[in-house]
């Protein structure tokens, strides 16, 4: 009788397995024609407006370029160099001291002749203390602005901080470790002034910096990671930049604008709160809380993804610090989708209650939870002999080839459509990385999404963490 009845439960989950499986592959399938749609529309629409038109309007929109920094005294003076370096008629760069011990805001005061000013600082989005504003008194970095404040604990906190200081109608926010392309403002402002409908934020492709060739923060040849956790994340970026959110891009449903290189409305991100400092995922919060206002507010709204990689960024490279980042990301997730589970499947909100949040949920949240499960159900089958290997094999490998297809069409379209690494052995090494990702590096995703939730439910305290950067110091190769 224990038997009979294990065994339909057992049966009762593959078909559930089955079917799931089967409606994963398929919204991705939707997803990734609507992702090659998403992107010929764009390569085609480029060639009929010239963006040189725009960097000579008179109606340009003015750029505030917000970079949260604490304990970045390694990169720091390099960063702002790059930043300083950005082509745009209009756009200033704010860089928010988040309370740093080390000697981040003395290399700024000292590099680039800076002194504290008086600044009529409104606090529009409540944050820590301001303690000061700082100014160069060289004309070469007149367009330079130092925040130090006290540490708030967050990246959310220190980047309100730089909202609040802001003058310009949009902001860029970006990470202090990021290596941005001279064009990404006007990349990233075109939408905003381009389009009938208000978009209220955009984004573009990121990629990984670690091992490539820079100097004094310029990037001067892009190279594939040489370490197996970046190498790893390089195939994430890819895949997920390319494909994902340029599909939701296209029918208007993307949640995340990443937190490393996001454009945003400022006076709707005000309006929507700002940055909450308590969240995890502080970038998808907002983002989640940015739609619902717009919707409260019956006001139609775009936000946009361009495909295209305008920045580089330096990843976790050991499984420690990789572990933590992905438990507070996981952690993040949960943790939006808690906050605003109100949304889901409320007319109010239209596809964002009926498609976005039950997406995210469903292949974002639940996944690593089922796969977890049926490992366990697996273990048990074996124990009580009640393996059908036929049906096992038949599901993984079909999985398994859809992921993979979905992988390296990605590489191949990224490759042929920007021409992102240095030869074909780097290109090739990347898609011998696909076939082992599964095997290798998903499982300690999965680990770290179940630890993340677990942190969730049970309310542990999780700080952010540092993540200890290697710098930029290391000379190009000839």
């Amino acid at each position: 009788m224990m038997h009979n009845l294990l065994h339909y439960l057992i049966r009762c989950y593959d078909i559930f397995i089955a079917s799931f499986s089967l409606g994963y592959i398929l919204f991705y399938i939707f997803l990734s024609i609507l992702s090659y749609w998403a992107i010929i529309k764009h390569l085609k629409y480029q060639k009929y407006l010239d963006e040189e038109v725009l960097l000579r309007s008179n109606h340009i929109l003015g750029v505030s370029v917000v970079a949260p920094a604490f304990n970045e005294g390694v990169n720091i003076v390099y960063n702002v160099k790059s930043l300083l370096s950005l082509t745009y008629p209009k756009f200033e760069i704010i860089i928010v001291n988040d309370g740093s011990t080390d000697d981040t805001l003395e290399k700024l005061i000292t590099e680039f002749d800076l002194v504290k000013i008086d600044f009529y600082y409104q606090e529009k989005i409540l944050t820590q203390p301001v303690r000061g504003h700082y100014k160069s008194k060289n004309p070469a970095y007149s367009k330079l602005m130092v925040v130090d404040k006290l540490n708030g604990k967050s990246k959310a906190d220190a980047s309100n901080a730089g909202i609040n200081s802001s003058q310009y109608p949009l902001f860029l926010c970006t990470d202090v470790d990021c290596i941005l392309k001279s064009n990404t403002i006007l990349k990233l402002a075109k939408p905003f002034m381009e389009n009938e409908t208000r978009v209220i934020a955009t984004g573009a492709g990121i990629r990984i910096s670690n091992s490539c060739d820079i100097k004094e923060g310029f990037l001067f040849k892009v190279h594939y990671p040489k370490e197996w956790y970046p190498r790893f994340q390089e195939l994430e970026y890819v895949r997920s930049f390319l494909f994902g959110r340029m599909a939701w891009s296209q029918i208007n449903g993307l949640l995340l604008v990443s937190g490393g290189l996001g454009m945003f409305d400022k006076d709707i991100v005000i309006k929507a709160g700002g940055y909450w400092h308590k969240s995890l995922g502080e970038d998808m919060e907002l983002v989640t809380r940015m739609r619902k206002y717009m919707h409260d507010a019956n006001e139609k709204f775009l936000i946009q993804y361009i495909p295209e990689s305008l920045c580089w960024t330096e990843v976790p490279s050991t499984r420690q610090v990789f572990l933590r980042q992905r438990i507070r990301w996981a952690r993040g997730l949960i943790q939006t989708l808690y906050l605003h589970r109100k949304m889901f499947l409320n007319p109010k909100y239209g596809r964002t209650a009926f498609l976005v949040l039950p997406f995210f949920f469903s292949f974002e949240f639940l996944v690593p939870i089922i796969e977890f499960l049926g490992i366990i159900t697996l273990i048990v089958s074996l124990a009580f002999g009640l393996v059908d290997f036929h049906y096992l094999l038949i599901i993984s490998t079909i999985v398994y080839l859809f992921y993979l297809s979905i992988t390296i069409i990605s590489i191949l379209i990224d490759e042929i459509l920007y021409k992102s690494y240095a030869n074909y052995k780097e290109l090739i090494t990347l898609v011998g990385m696909a076939v082992i990702e599964p095997f290798v590096y998903h499982p300690v995703n999965v680990y770290a999404s179940l630890k993340g939730y677990w942190y969730f439910f049970s309310q542990k305290e999780q700080k952010w963490g540092v993540m200890v950067r290697k710098g930029y110091e290391k000379p190009v190769k000839k």
